[in-house]
C-alpha cells in the first residue's frame, strides 16, 4: 500500500446506526456503481468529506458520521488521488481492514435538498460514464 498523508482523527459516511467499538468492513456494494462490490472500507480526514458520503449513500435512514480508526494498513484513495484529483486534497484513505467506530460526531455539514440534488445528479451522470470506473 502506497503512502497515506494523514495520522487522523479520520472519519466515516454511512446510513447506519452503529456504536462505539463496531466495526465497518468492506465486501459492501457501491454507493457509486451498485454493481461493484467493494473489497476496501472508504474513510477520510475530513468530517465533512465524509458527511457527503453519509448524505449520497444509499438508503433512507439518516446520514450519520462517525469518527474511526483503521484496524490495519490503508492507502490513500487511487479512486480520486492523483486521478481526479493531484495530491489527494480529499484526505480519502482506503483499507481492506475493518474501521472500529471510536464515536459518532454531530457537527458536521448538511448539504442544502439543492446541494445534495446536484450530488445526486453528478452520481447518475458518473454511472453513464465509463469513466467512473472505479479502482477496486
Amino acid at each position: 500500500m502506497s503512502a497515506a498523508l494523514d495520522d487522523g482523527p479520520f472519519f466515516h459516511g454511512t446510513k447506519a446506526d452503529l456504536q462505539v467499538g463496531d466495526l465497518l468492513t468492506a465486501g459492501f456494494r457501491s454507493n457509486y456503481r451498485p454493481e461493484v462490490v467493494m473489497n476496501h472500507i472508504y474513510f477520510t480526514a475530513l468530517p465533512d468529506g465524509a458527511g457527503l458520503a453519509a448524505e449520497l449513500a444509499a438508503g433512507a435512514a439518516e446520514p450519520r458520521v462517525y469518527e474511526v480508526e483503521p484496524t490495519g494498513p490503508f492507502e490513500n484513495d487511487p479512486n480520486v488521488t492523483d486521478k481526479k484529483f493531484p495530491g489527494n486534497p480529499t484526505r480519502s484513505y482506503r483499507s481492506s481492514e475493518p474501521l472500529r467506530v471510536v464515536r459518532e460526531i454531530t457537527d458536521w455539514t448538511r448539504l442544502t435538498p439543492e446541494a445534495l440534488q446536484t450530488w445526486q445528479e453528478r452520481i447518475a451522470a458518473i454511472r453513464d460514464d465509463e469513466r467512473g470506473e472505479i479502482i477496486n
